[in-house]
């Protein structure tokens, strides 16, 4: 295992890349996306500290799904796919920590999904909240473009542009 520092806007991997690794967010933030047939590119997630990733890989290699970029200066230890699942099987108490790791990224979408049901002038101070609740030191406008944020609240760019604009006067 090694650690590797990436800064704001590095990649991790690329989709479609063959999944020689897994990783584990030590501190910083992340993005994962992907990009569409017509070239367009779509937020999937967000990486926190504690997290164990790709997810569709804990417990059998695939290709990496979507891409990764580092939003901020993160500290990411590299783990050797082979040695990953040598060390489940060996250890079958370790899917117990790959269940927590599934579970928490459950919450975490439940939460997007409280998200993308509010009203839609409320989404971007919800968004901000949620974001706090794990990586406190951004506001989302200084992580993410305004149609990241409108990919990952359901809204069109005009509209997160518009409610931030009228936030920002009152």
């Amino acid at each position: 295992m090694s650690v590797q520092v990436l800064y704001r806007g590095e990649i991790l991997f690329r989709q479609e890349d063959r999944g020689d690794y897994l990783y584990y967010l030590e501190s910083g933030l992340l993005k994962v996306t992907r990009m569409k047939e017509d070239g367009s590119t779509t937020l999937l997630n967000i990486l926190v500290p504690g997290e164990t990733f790709p997810h569709h890989s804990l417990v059998s290699p695939k290709d990496y799904h979507g891409t990764v970029i580092a939003l901020a200066t993160s500290e990411i230890m590299k783990i050797p796919a082979d040695e990953w699942y040598k060390s489940i099987q060996q250890d079958p108490i370790r899917y117990r920590s790959i269940a927590q790791t599934l579970q928490s990224k459950i919450r975490m979408m439940q939460q997007r999904i409280d998200i993308l049901t509010a009203p839609p002038q409320e989404r971007p101070d919800l968004f901000h909240q949620w974001l706090q609740l794990y990586f406190q030191d951004y506001r989302i406008e200084d992580l993410f473009t305004q149609e990241e944020i409108a990919q990952f609240i359901g809204l069109s760019r005009e509209t997160v542009n518009r409610i931030l604009r009228r936030k920002g006067s009152n």
